[in-house]
């Protein structure tokens, strides 16, 4: 849950969530080992548990401040998102990473078309209790050339509250 060493990035994506201009894919590069993939999931648990703009907009049932903005990607340890998303049961949040092989009885060395389908069929379905949906694409270097096209699709006409992150060794 912690992340050494990459205060810039934390701060960059805050500086883009705080000031309204989230995109809606993030690509998370770098070399093997310097928290990648911890950031991308930081970023996951900060944005399901965050409140939607609509939710903070009017300063609560009784006109009061809006909160202030958020100055870390912390996460309330109490929040019940957080322990569906360590036991693997948040709705909102889909990993895409290499498959299991039933028959080889080992982890598939590519990630591949049919996976990032299932991806498409998470982000088709309305979000269990509204609000943002995100995906991690851990790695998106492991993808084969069909599974990149097909991810590609989704970046392309992403839908509606979603955020895709990709960890990636090697961007080119």
């Amino acid at each position: 849950t912690r992340l050494f060493g990459q205060e810039a990035a934390e701060q960059a994506f805050l500086d883009a969530f705080t000031g309204g201009r989230m995109h809606h894919g993030w690509l998370i590069t770098g070399p093997r080992g310097v928290g990648k993939a911890t950031l991308a999931w930081r970023i996951a648990r900060f944005l399901l548990t965050q409140p939607m703009a609509d939710d903070t907009a009017s300063g609560g049932l009784f006109g009061d401040a809006p909160p202030a903005p958020p100055r870390t990607l912390d996460s309330p340890a109490d929040h019940p998102v957080l322990r569906r998303i360590e036991t693997g049961a948040e709705p909102r949040l889909f990993l895409l990473r290499r498959a299991w092989d039933d028959e080889r009885k080992r982890l598939k060395s590519v990630i591949t078309v049919d996976e990032v389908r299932r991806l498409k069929g998470f982000f088709q379905l309305s979000a269990a209790d509204g609000g943002r949906r995100v995906a991690i694409v851990d790695s998106a270097d492991e993808m084969n050339p069909s599974a990149a096209n097909a991810l590609l699709k989704l970046l392309e006409e992403p839908p509606e509250d979603t955020t895709l992150l990709l960890v990636s060794h090697q961007p080119s």
